[in-house]
């Protein structure tokens, strides 16, 4: 009985949690047509530091789209964020940087199975 509702109870924070996230990514929406004015990046036509910024998110959101089977950044919700990602991460000085998705994965699985394991022995 305990784990079912530690199960419901983790299945109402997920909820809740990508909710935040989706709120989130709909005002980081609203604030890049706001500063890139039309323009490809969110300080105009380079690169700057706010594209470095929420670039180096870009990894981990993917893998957390991979591992939830949901697609964050959609074309219809967030069409200007999508096509930003496209030209940031396909920009000469960011190919090589960026790590790739399938090691962040691994990454992610392994701190998950962690996490897992802590809290059966509990």
């Amino acid at each position: 009985m305990l784990r079912e509702l530690r199960t419901a109870e983790g299945e109402e924070a997920k909820v809740a949690a990508l909710g935040r996230l989706m709120e989130g990514l709909m005002l980081l929406e609203d604030a890049f047509a706001k500063c890139s004015k039309g323009k490809n990046y969110f300080g105009g036509d380079s690169i700057g530091y706010l594209d470095i910024a929420f670039g180096s998110f870009l990894g981990w959101l993917k893998v957390a789209e991979k591992m939830e089977e949901l697609e964050f950044l959609d074309g219809t919700k967030t069409p200007g964020l999508v096509g930003w990602a496209e030209r940031f991460c396909s920009h000469e000085a960011v190919k090589g940087a960026l790590p790739e998705t399938e090691k962040l994965l691994e990454i992610a699985k392994m701190w998950q199975a962690k996490a897992k394991a802590q809290a059966q022995a509990q």
